[in-house]
């Protein structure tokens, strides 16, 4: 123990002398978050559509003033339908709603049909999509206050507000901490590898036990620093709720830096030199995080066996934990599989480094 505690000592005096495993830990997470939090967002307020209009009766009166007055809707109004037409094809608009001129005949007779059209740009999806689902439910709430018998009244579990930060910037936290992880302990030993301190390391009567703890142990703390201040920042500075317990998080926290920190130290044992290590790092960490995690992309609409590989992507438990302490609470359910699953993969990647990493030179 008390090799190990010079070890650890000795790590944390050298990243006080280099500035560089502080700028990871500390500005690398607040730059990211920055941009995640301000520069990445699923929502979609005010998206400019074309209302045309080809019935001029009462309710049709009303069922424009329901779309003027929606806050999802910038709404152009004309009659000329080709001219609502251009306005898509150049982009400028996102989509049409159509009252044709026979809406107001066909509402007040109980054996027709009204019919209104809608059309989405379908060169952005997700906006496509938007459109649609605003545009019914603009007219579902309309018929309901109009006929009198119909109330409708949508909540949200968990996200009231329907803000995508809510859910993305605990995500984000997740793709950071992957990043931040995995990049201070295969950066700053492959460091150590090129300058020829960690030879200096072997010939000394440490076990590589003692090695990976001594190293493990200070970047773990520096990792931890890290996920507090994203933590604090997504909570106060950019609003989302908290409804879960600090201890639970601090637990699921600890179990995904360990795995992360083991990856970088594995890959700098393997490559053994900083440019090398950054990219495999990135390659094989930080993207599958981004893109396989269910950060932004939904995990269940990938193909079968992209989903199957979803599994041995540990960033996948930790997003999933982390939207459910942020938005949920503790949902043990949710978040014990989680971390037994996160848990395994330290202990995985720990025997790993064990087997791959000999007290030898060459």
């Amino acid at each position: 123990m008390n090799r190990v505690i010079a070890l650890i000592r000795k790590e944390i005096y050298q990243i006080i002398r280099d500035p560089s495993s502080l700028l990871i830990a500390v500005v690398l997470p607040a730059i990211l978050l920055f941009l995640y939090g301000y520069g990445v967002s699923l929502d979609a307020n005010k998206i400019k559509i074309g209302l045309v209009v080809q019935d001029s009766s009462p309710e049709v009166q009303s069922l424009i003033r329901a779309f003027k007055n929606t806050k999802y809707f910038d709404i152009t109004i004309s009659r000329n339908r080709q001219e609502i037409e251009k306005q898509i094809m150049a982009s400028h608009l996102r989509g049409m709603v159509v009252i044709p001129v026979d809406f107001s005949r066909r509402l007040v007779n109980p054996d027709d049909i009204s019919k209104i059209q809608v059309i989405a740009d379908g060169s952005e999806t997700n906006t496509a999509t938007f459109v649609q689902n605003y545009a019914r439910g603009v007219i579902l709430n309309w018929m309901g206050e109009e006929q009198g018998n119909i109330s409708i009244q949508p909540r949200y579990w968990f996200n009231p507000e329907l803000k995508s930060n809510y859910f993305l910037l605990p995500g984000s936290i997740a793709t950071i901490m992957t990043l931040i992880g995995t990049l201070l302990t295969s950066l700053v030993i492959a460091r150590e590898w090129e300058r020829g301190t960690m030879e200096a390391l072997m010939a000394t009567p440490v076990s590589m036990t003692e090695i990976i703890a001594g190293k493990l142990v200070p970047y773990f703390i520096l990792g931890m620093t890290s996920m507090s201040i994203c933590t604090l920042a997504a909570i106060f500075l950019f609003g989302v709720p908290f409804r879960g317990s600090f201890l639970l998080l601090v637990i699921i926290s600890a179990a995904f830096l360990t795995a992360a920190l083991e990856w970088g130290l594995l890959i700098s044992t393997a490559t053994k030199n900083q440019f090398l290590a950054s990219q495999v790092a990135l390659i094989t960490a930080y993207l599958p995080a981004f893109i396989l995690s269910g950060f932004v992309f939904e995990i269940k609409s990938m193909p079968g066996f992209i989903q199957f590989l979803t599994n041995f992507v540990p960033a996948k438990y930790f997003v999933s934990s982390l939207q459910t302490i942020f938005l949920a609470g503790d949902i043990y359910g949710v978040l014990l599989p989680n971390l037994a699953a996160m848990l395994l993969f330290a202990a995985f990647l720990f025997i790993l480094i064990l087997l791959k990493t000999k007290k030898r030179l060459g």
